[in-house]
């Protein structure tokens, strides 16, 4: 322990949170217990709630730690490519990467985020993810506001509702083709790849601009 003790605090709050990942996977988040943390940690329960009060924080933390992830993704996509279907491709690609690696989380970043942070009391945590989140929305904007200053996007297309509206369209998309890949490949003789790339193309072909792809 005398090493651990040397370690900063983030360490110490990566290593529970990993461990409560792999718990809450295998068992479930209301199965999985503080004492199962720690045991799986390698901490003491004492010591465990040194570094989180509760069950709810370490989720908290984790969905932030996902976001993240997600954000690096969609960065990575867009300055990759210039070509408008080429970013979207690959944001596409980010968004599935980020659901096979954080299957459990993608789920909860798609639920309710806190936004009102002067009414109550909140975690940083949970501010810093709805941070995330804003930049994200930011980056998309741009992503397509470019889009239509090159001429490959409808130039009358509402920016923040179209942000919107594909982010529950790509990621329920991608949810789907997660819960339905046997059903998907046994009905209609498709990967799970195929079908994505399959809806993909149709969202896609919804704020193109025809005159340039006739």
């Amino acid at each position: 322990m005398a090493r651990r003790k040397k370690e900063p605090k983030s360490v110490h709050r990566e290593n529970i949170s990993s461990a409560a990942s792999i718990l809450f996977m295998e068992k479930g988040i209301t199965a999985t217990s503080m004492d199962d943390i720690a045991k799986a940690a390698g901490y003491s329960k004492a010591t465990l709630y040194v570094y989180f009060e509760n069950k709810e924080e370490i989720i908290v933390f984790l969905v932030l730690t996902s976001m993240k992830k997600l954000c690096a993704y969609i960065a990575s996509a867009l300055q990759q490519e210039e070509d408008t279907r080429a970013r979207y491709d690959l944001i596409c690609q980010g968004l599935t990467q980020y659901q096979a690696e954080f299957p459990f989380y993608f789920k909860m970043v798609l639920d309710k985020i806190n936004i009102d942070f002067d009414a109550h009391d909140y975690l940083p945590e949970e501010k810093e993810t709805y941070q995330v989140g804003e930049e994200i929305n930011q980056m998309l904007k741009k992503f397509l506001l470019q889009g239509i200053e090159n001429g490959e996007l409808r130039s009358d297309i509402e920016i923040v509702p179209t942000v919107f509206a594909f982010w529950g369209m790509l990621s329920g998309f991608v949810q789907l083709a997660s819960n339905k890949e046997e059903y998907i490949e046994s009905s209609m003789g498709l990967s799970k790849s195929q079908f994505l790339k399959y809806g993909f193309d149709v969202l896609y072909q919804s704020i193109v601009n025809k005159e340039v792809y006739r």
